[in-house]
Formats: C-alpha cells, structure tokens, sequence
C-alpha cells in the first residue's frame, strides 16, 4: 500500500513541475526565453534554486555517508566553495555580462579564436552529458530499487518516463522555467533534510542543545586537517580546491552560468552569486551531521551499518524505518535533486550545441526555434541512451571511471580562460584542440606514474594541474600581441 502512495506523492509532485511552465511561458516561448529567460529572472528565486541544482541527488545519498570514511573534512572543500563564488562574482560575471553572451564558450573565440571556442565548447558538451547522464543513472537505479522496481516496472521504462518528463517541462521555455522548476526541487530538497533530521532526533530522544553536544563530541566530527601532507584531507588542499572546483565547475560550466546569465543585470547575478554561494555551507553541514546521527542510530536499532556507506541513509529512509512520512520525503528529496540538476544540463546542452556548434543566431527566429526543439528533442535520447548503456554495463567501477573522465575534461576548460583572462598572447589556433586534448591524458599518465613510484595520490589538485599544463602548452606556442579596446560598450576583442 505504501508503494501507491509513493507513485501517488510523485506523481502529484510531476504534476506541480509541469503547471509551472504553463504559467512561465505563457507569453512568450522563442530561443530568448529559453536560453536566457529574457534576462527577467529575480535574483533571489534564482539564487535558490541554485542550491538544488548544486545538489545532484547523488549528493543527497553521498554527502551523509563520507563522515564514515573522512569524517567531516568535506567541510574544508565546501569553504574553497564559498570563495571560489567570489571570484566569479567579481572576474567572471563582469565579464559575461559586459560582452552580453548567451554561450559563455563565445568568449574563447572572441579572446582567441575558433578553434579555441569550438574546443571549449566540445570539452563542455562531453563532460556534461557524461556527468549529468551518470548522475541521472544511479538515482534512475535507486527509484527503480525502492519504488518503481516493487510495483513490477522495467528500469527502461523508468528511465524513458523521467526523461520524458523532464523534456515535458523544459521543452518550451527552457532556462525560464528551469528558474522556477528549480526553486520549488531546492523547497522540497531542504524540506526533505530538515523532516529526517527531525525524526532521526525524535528517535534518539535529541533537542537542539542535545544535537549540538553529540554532534561535537562525536569521533567523526573533525573538520579541519591540517598536519599530514600526503592525505587528500588535508587542509590546504581542499580548500584550495574548491576554490578552483567552483571557478570551473560553476564559473566556466554553461549549465550553471546560464541561470545567472537570466539575472536582469550585473548587480543582481552577484547578489545571487553571493547568497547562494554562503547558503551552501549550512545545506552541506546538515548533511554531514545527518550521516553521523545515522551512524549512532543504526546500533541503537541494532542494524548493521552498510559496507558502502552511501547506502546508509537510503537504509533507513527508503525502507521506513523513520516512519512513512520520512519515506515520501526521502523519495520526493531524491526526485527534486536528481531533476533540478538534470533539467538544466539538458538545457545547457541544448543551449551550447545550439549556439556553439550550429550557431543558430544566424537563422531566422521560426528556423532557429524549430532547430532548438529538435536538438533538444535529440539531447533527450541521448540522455536515455547512455543511461540504458550504464545499466547494461552493470559495473560500478564503470561509473567511477566515467565520473574521472568528466572531472578531468574540466582542466582544459580552466586552462583556456585562464590564459584568455591574464595574458595578451595569442596561441597559434591551429595547435589548441592538440593541446587541450593531449593535457588530460598526459594528467593521467603523471597520477598512475607518480602513485606507482612515490606512493602520493593525487586528489582535487589533479584539476589545478590540468588547467596548468594547457595553460603552459598554450604560451608556448603563442606570440605576443596587443590588445585594442573599442570604448567601455566593446562586445568582442580585437587583435591587431
């Protein structure tokens, strides 16, 4: 009976998300609207939602199962987080807006050339759909597990109806509605962590002064390393790189940036930058003291604490050992997560092979329109495709091996903007998608070497080492040149 009314709660939830984009585009549903909601998105709706999309529902599962294995050292990375929003706040989002871009990949061939747009936006496209296909998969995998899976539904079918679902929503008005759709995913996200925390509490007989003391004294509370080198927890290394993880998995990532970009001006994209930045700090920290209160509780309800500490929380909330109400939560947090970061990478997809790749503003408005839906439409199938792929495989070493590959298409994103934003040389354009292709094999070869021969394994910093070695490929093969400024109204960069 719980079953029905899962599918009873999920469906009503489907059924919010599509009323919304029948109110957002009502008046209006051509490419502006959808690839940057006509530059009319409030601030604060989009700085919400943004938390959720940060939030994949693999998040969800995982955040409160690292305390088991790194304690709360993830904490260190989340404030690399909070400053790397600054820097793009204040060097990024000036410069996206002051160029009026729609692909944020159209600086590269403003900066540089075309070959370095096209690079930018080809290492975009397939870190994305890789990622956004591999996150979607598991929570895919574990509705199917949980809800549709006991009710006798295939797991194609599954993957087929969600897709749909999404594209249902998003096909009109893409970003536009995605704003919104994602404030109401990040309301239900939160809800969901606020309502188990709640019950995980009521069940060890905690207040909130009783909270904060087991929580304090509790063995896997420590946050902050600080005197081993060679680990990956280390201070210094994870807080510096979330500081370069944010830049380039937010500040040169088209998914994230495009809901910014809807911001109606400079001023309010920061506010948003600001606020959501800081917000994600407390949403991580409750995560992370979930997973220890979980970890207190399975003995007292003599349950056996899971091998993958992932599936801790699933343990208890998906088999209703908190009760019915955490169960509905549980499966309606894992829907708005996984879907609030779904949505906008097929968007962003769509947005970026549209711009990037077929440059459709150079069609009329009805051609232009008509080529968006059937990329849009074509990006839907792709997403189903690979998921049904990672089912076939059915090896989870596979996917952390797909998760690798999309971190370290990442680094040549970095190295690019970098050298476009602080020198005034010019790379030899024929040479870039060589060097930027060649920097993450040549990344792997030195983690294998190095882990082979030192006994030192690289962690977040592999990112930072990327981006340097495409930045150092591009000065050596650049020439000097100088810049020429048309104004303070200049739309693109000149090289004489």
């Amino acid at each position: 009976m719980s079953g029905i009314y899962i599918l009873l709660t999920i469906f009503i939830y489907f059924g919010l998300l599509l009323l919304i984009p029948r109110i957002t585009s009502k008046h209006t549903a051509n490419n502006d609207a959808f690839f940057r909601g006509n530059r009319q998105s409030p601030w604060y709706i989009v700085s919400f939602g943004m938390i959720g999309a940060s939030l994949s529902g693999v998040t969800f599962i995982s955040v409160p199962g690292m305390v088991g294995n790194i304690d709360m050292t993830y904490m260190q990375t989340v404030f690399g987080f909070s400053v790397g929003y600054l820097v793009i706040a204040h060097v990024l989002l000036p410069l996206y807006y002051r160029l009026n871009l729609t692909s944020i990949y159209t600086y590269l061939g403003d900066r540089i050339g075309q070959r370095a747009y096209k690079t930018g936006a080809s290492f975009f496209l397939l870190s994305k759909m890789i990622g956004a296909a591999a996150r979607l998969y598991l929570v895919c995998l574990i509705l199917q597990n949980f809800v549709f899976g006991p009710v006798h539904i295939p797991f194609f079918l599954t993957v087929i109806g969600i897709v749909i679902l999404i594209w249902l929503y998003t096909h009109r008005s893409g970003i536009r509605t995605i704003v919104w759709t994602d404030g109401l995913q990040t309301f239900c996200l939160i809800a969901a962590l606020g309502l188990i925390l709640y019950e995980v509490c009521t069940k060890m007989n905690l207040d909130f002064g009783g909270w904060l003391r087991i929580i304090h004294s509790n063995e896997h509370s420590r946050i902050f390393v600080f005197d081993d080198w060679q680990s990956k927890q280390n201070f210094f290394k994870q807080f510096i790189s979330g500081i370069f993880i944010t830049i380039v998995m937010t500040g040169l990532d088209q998914d994230m940036m495009q809901k910014n970009l809807t911001c109606r001006n400079l001023k309010e994209a920061q506010k948003n930058m600001y606020c959501y930045g800081f917000a994600f700090i407390p949403v991580n920290y409750l995560f992370l003291t979930l997973g220890i209160l979980l970890l207190l509780l399975a003995p007292q309800m003599g349950l056996q604490i899971p091998a993958t500490r992932d599936d801790i929380l699933p343990m208890f909330a998906a088999n209703g050992l908190l009760g019915f109400p955490v169960l509905v939560c549980f499966t309606i947090g894992i829907i708005a997560a996984a879907f609030s970061s779904a949505d906008s990478a097929l968007t962003a997809l769509t947005t970026s092979f549209c711009v990037d790749i077929l440059n459709v503003g150079k069609l009329t408005e009805e051609k232009a329109v008509r080529k968006r839906k059937q990329v849009h439409f074509g990006v839907c199938v792709l997403f189903i495709l690979f998921i049904l792929l990672f089912k076939a495989t059915n090896d989870k070493s596979v996917i952390d091996a797909i998760y690798t590959i999309a971190s370290y298409t990442y680094g040549p994103l970095l190295g690019l903007f970098t050298f476009g934003l602080f020198t005034k040389r010019m790379p030899r354009d024929r040479w870039i998608p060589y060097v930027a292709f060649a920097s993450p094999f040549v990344c792997y070869a030195v983690d294998v070497f190095t882990f082979r021969y030192t006994g030192y394994q690289f962690g977040y910093e592999m990112l930072m080492f990327n981006g340097l070695l495409t930045f150092t490929g591009l000065f050596l093969l650049s020439i000097y040149k100088t810049r020429k400024k048309y104004g303070n109204n200049e739309r693109r960069f000149h090289y004489q």
